[in-house]
């Protein structure tokens, strides 16, 4: 009887603490940040200096910049798979334009394809009810196809990446602050704001929990969905204009790389691919668990192949873990 209650009240505390690792998704993930430092340190003892620090946000910001496309379109139960291409572009027609319109103005410029590609995937999605992996694969095609047509028409231009980007996405405030903390600071509040108290925000969560009740509540769905995927084209080309500034260059494949990181550091910060649940602020701690874990991997003399390798494994072991949690609950 005594060994039956001790075995009650060990399940009783599991149950209590699965529950409490539910209610409070970034204090494990914080843990896994901190380890990850601590092995790092260990592995090379030195590394961890505040310009390291730097470096690792300067890196991060950009990854938390993509991953939010693909946050604010998992909470409907979408995906975003032209993010990585979209970016790409951006940066590049930024890079080519910069001689003739100023680094500001080809900035704007080099925007505007990236909201109409955002645009387009929202009318594919919303309207035409294509399914956002489709729709966003295939744009994604379209896109890297359009870019190499510009890259070989434009041979002769050249690119430069202006001083003014590479201060925004490379150079750090007093030597240890990344500049690009003034873009992503803002950014991010605005966006954890807009998720939990506007309106809008908190209709994403509805169609991403149950997009039919929320048609016969009113929400008009289709709207919805084509500014939720012109907000992620945009922040695509965001996240490609700094990516340009701490590389210091501009290409047609540039961001290309990070589209599998992009989804690792949403479904690591606790959002569900399934809708309707998850949030910015785990995003922003995945993005910098795998910057991290990136560097620790590059420590260790491990191939990009690996690294490719354990992003995907990581993927599939917490999208089992968030299934067999929902099922438990």
């Amino acid at each position: 009887m005594t060994v039956d209650a001790a075995t009650a009240r060990r399940q009783s505390a599991m149950a209590v603490a699965r529950a409490w690792m539910r209610d409070r998704p970034l204090v494990p993930l914080l843990l896994l940040l901190a380890l990850l430092v601590v092995v790092l340190q260990v592995v090379q003892p030195g590394i961890v200096t505040a310009g390291w620090v730097s470096s690792t946000l300067r890196f991060a910001i950009p990854l938390a910049v993509i991953a939010a496309c693909q946050t604010l379109t998992m909470l409907t139960g979408g995906i975003d798979l032209s993010v990585a291409v979209v970016a790409s572009m951006t940066a590049y027609v930024m890079a080519t334009l910069v001689s003739d319109f100023g680094w500001f103005g080809a900035t704007l410029v080099a925007l505007v394809p990236a909201m109409v590609v955002g645009l387009v995937n929202g009318i594919g999605v919303g309207i035409f009810r294509v399914h956002p992996l489709i729709m966003t694969i295939s744009m994604s095609l379209v896109v890297s196809g359009a870019v190499n047509v510009y890259a070989r028409a434009n041979i002769a231009g050249g690119t430069r990446v202006p001083p003014e980007i590479t201060w925004v996405g490379g150079q750090s405030l007093f030597g240890f602050v990344p500049n690009s903390l003034l873009l992503f600071v803002p950014l991010a509040a605005l966006i954890l704001f807009g998720l939990r108290r506007s309106g809008y925000g908190r209709l994403l969560y509805a169609v991403g929990d149950n997009e039919t009740a929320a048609r016969l509540a009113g929400v008009r769905v289709s709207a919805l969905l084509v500014v939720l995927y012109l907000i992620s084209g945009l922040l695509a080309g965001v996240a490609g204009l700094l990516y340009a500034g701490v590389i210091g260059s501009a290409t047609g494949r540039l961001v290309d790389p990070y589209l599998l990181p992009s989804v690792a550091a949403v479904v690591i910060g606790g959002t569900s691919i399934f809708g309707g649940r998850g949030g910015y602020a785990g995003t922003i701690v995945g993005a910098l668990i795998l910057t991290v874990l990136t560097t620790l991997l590059n420590v260790l003399g491990m191939p990009e192949a690996t690294r490719q390798i354990l992003f995907g494994a990581i993927i599939l072991a917490v999208a089992a873990a968030y299934t067999r949690i929902t099922e438990e609950s």
